[in-house]
């Protein structure tokens, strides 16, 4: 099963060179999604590399089989990369892996397809997941959630400020009929909402909430970061590109806390050299983002924020 919804991959060969591909390296590709990147490195390995490919969505896994078959040295399967770690276990690659590459958020083909339900722009039924195979839809959430629940999703995930006035909306329209299309969701937290932002519908933050509540993507992300640095070798790469200040705020701290090892808790004056802080990785860099001409050229890659850091120990 593939889809005609075209994906431009973000900081392409950006993100490729901050992995500093190796010949006879090992890599994992977190998030596969239509394989631009994992095309990119394959490039770059040798007869010797080898590539593991993870993703949730189905049509991604179609793409990802694909390519399998035509290159020996890529594999794909249909997990989260939260469980990157027992995978990697499993083919007896812990802690061999010369770099992790992870493309957070939803791909091009997710939100343009109506049929996933992850937009308002177009009318489609009110699913959200990236496996519609596993979990509960949104539609599923939104029937049978507190209004308190509700609210918390909005607010936590969505960083919608009127998250309760919206949620009670939401509450009051199920009891008259259930929501089932991302059209009707849409124009009851429209109506909703007393404050639109210029530029922007009003139904945006919640559907970000929404989204990621039902794809659990901050949980997988907490868990990624650490099954990462597990299974990477010293010196492997661990590259992030985020998309949302909830995703890259989660990264930053991760690498900040790691970067400064036992300094944390010690006095800021305290004289003592740097070996003994006992840093795990070390940040390569400053955060990146899309050059001019990419966003230009794809206004979807305007919030992307790159990552990157190496395993010291």
């Amino acid at each position: 099963m593939t889809s005609g919804f075209t994906h431009i991959t973000v900081l392409l060969e950006e993100a490729v060179e901050a992995l500093a591909v190796r010949a006879d390296g090992c890599y994992l590709d977190g998030t596969f999604g239509r394989g631009g990147h994992s095309r990119l490195i394959l490039q770059k390995l040798g007869p010797d590399g080898r590539l593991l490919g993870f993703d949730k969505d189905p049509q991604a896994i179609a793409t990802g089989q694909s390519l399998a078959a035509e290159d020996g040295r890529f594999v794909i399967v249909q997990r989260s990369f939260a469980e990157l770690g027992s995978e990697a276990q499993s083919r007896g690659i812990q802690g061999k892996v010369s770099g992790v590459l992870l493309d957070l958020g939803v791909s091009s083909p997710q939100l343009d397809d109506p049929e996933r339900g992850f937009s308002f722009m177009n009318d489609g039924p009110l699913d959200m997941r990236m496996d519609p195979t596993r979990g509960v839809s949104a539609a599923e959430f939104i029937a049978t959630a507190p209004v308190e629940e509700i609210a918390r999703v909005f607010k936590e995930y969505g960083e919608e400020r009127f998250s309760k006035r919206m949620a009670a909306a939401v509450v009051a329209r199920r009891e008259v009929q259930p929501f089932e299309r991302t059209a009707d969701l849409a124009e009851v937290l429209k109506v909703a909402n007393p404050a639109w932002e210029k530029g922007k519908n009003p139904a945006t933050r919640a559907f970000q909430g929404l989204r990621i509540h039902v794809n659990n993507e901050l949980g997988d992300l907490e868990a990624g970061l650490e099954a990462a640095l597990d299974v990477l070798e010293i010196g492997g790469r661990l590259v992030v590109i985020s998309f949302h200040s909830l995703e890259d705020r989660i990264v930053k701290l991760f690498m900040r806390k790691l970067a400064k090892g036992e300094a944390d808790n010690m006095p800021r004056d305290l004289p003592i050299q740097f070996k003994a802080f006992d840093p795990k990785i070390k940040i390569h860099g400053k955060a990146q983002f899309a050059s001019d001409v990419e966003t230009k050229a794809n206004p979807r890659s305007r919030s992307a924020v790159m990552r990157v850091a190496e395993k010291l120990k």
